[in-house]
């Protein structure tokens, strides 16, 4: 099958690029010396994560524990959730995903840790944890080096669970010494880290810098235009994901209608909500629940209905989210159509 004859708006992946992506990553990560931990949740594909497992990946990162069971069930093993798992639902699903896989889980309170110490232990499994640490970001973590010691030593004085290093999010030269001083607090102590996970991508080099043992990278697979233009290497032609759409009306001579809105790209903003591959001059500059709104007073030729268009959404997650299936293609050719396994797995 061509492209020209797919249903729309059809999400689909430009195989050459991605293909390109990875590699480029993998390379760069074993240009500084790091190891990777790559993050799914940008195309929650079972089928992509393996591409990247293949390229070297030590595992995979899984924003939730939904997304991590569709990992496991996409054949994935090896996966790291760096989210706090609260409640008995959640920790039920956590026990049966520990049997099927090795799952490593953040907390940054005893709360945490005491929930999943108990789920475990009647389990009768033991569970590693990270404990998350607050170097900037204002978001989870533990808020010093000394409350992370002593969240490592209560994780090692409780069964079912066991002390295996420290995440933080996103990785920073300036969390350096927050860094040094945890390693040493927990040497003081008789402890080692053996994981200092690092994330974010661009920011692998910080990652290195700041003594991560690994770095946690998930948009660069895809990129996006909000990353687009930060520096002189993000181009649009290193956005793998597009969304193939059609004109369903041209109501007037500077303004056509596509058949993909809210609910196809996410509501995301600023303007323009994506980038139009074959006209560029061409802005999507509102949204109705499913309708695009594409103002072409800039371009130089007319448009008709029923022609497609190719766009790169804004916030290529974001809008993976909102689909069933991804299309792989290589140039015009449809090669595979793949489940986004994760899609809507936000529990």
């Amino acid at each position: 099958m061509r492209t020209s004859e797919l249903d729309t708006p059809a999400l689909v992946v430009d195989l050459d690029v991605l293909e390109r992506n990875i590699a480029g990553m993998a390379a760069h990560c074993d240009d500084l010396g790091i190891a990777q931990r790559v993050h799914t949740k940008t195309h929650k594909t079972p089928e992509i994560a393996k591409m990247q497992v293949a390229a070297g990946s030590r595992g995979i990162t899984c924003q939730k524990l939904g997304e991590a069971e569709a990992m496991v069930d996409g054949g994935l093993d090896d996966i790291l959730i760096p989210y706090n798992i609260v409640g008995k639902p959640k920790l039920a699903r956590l026990v049966d995903l520990c049997r099927r896989a090795r799952i490593t889980v953040a907390v940054d309170s005893t709360d945490t840790v005491v929930g999943i110490s108990h789920a475990a232990d009647a389990a009768g499994i033991e569970i590693p944890l990270l404990v998350e640490m607050d170097t900037g970001s204002r978001r989870c973590g533990v808020q010093s080096p000394a409350a992370v010691t002593m969240m490592a030593q209560h994780i090692e004085s409780s069964p079912g669970v066991a002390f295996a290093g420290v995440m933080t999010y996103p990785s920073r030269t300036s969390a350096h010494g927050f860094i040094d001083e945890t390693v040493e607090s927990l040497g003081s102590s008789g402890m080692d880290a053996h994981i200092i996970s690092g994330g974010g991508t661009g920011s692998e080099r910080a990652s290195r810098e700041i003594g991560c043992t690994e770095t946690r990278s998930g948009s660069y697979a895809y990129e996006g235009m909000t990353r687009v233009g930060r520096s002189e290497d993000l181009t649009a032609e290193r956005c793998a994901l597009r969304m193939i759409v059609t004109i369903v009306s041209v109501p007037t001579p500077d303004r056509i209608i596509i058949d993909a809105g809210q609910k196809s790209f996410t509501s995301y903003p600023p303007t323009p909500y994506g980038h139009i591959i074959e006209q560029p001059a061409a802005k999507i500059t509102g949204m109705s629940v499913e309708h695009g709104h594409v103002d072409t007073s800039e371009c130089a030729r007319h448009f008709y209905v029923g022609e497609h268009l190719s766009v790169i959404p804004l916030h290529q997650g974001m809008t993976s989210n909102l689909h069933d299936e991804l299309v792989a293609v290589r140039g015009d050719e449809v090669e595979e159509t793949w489940r986004i396994a994760g899609r809507g797995r936000v529990k």
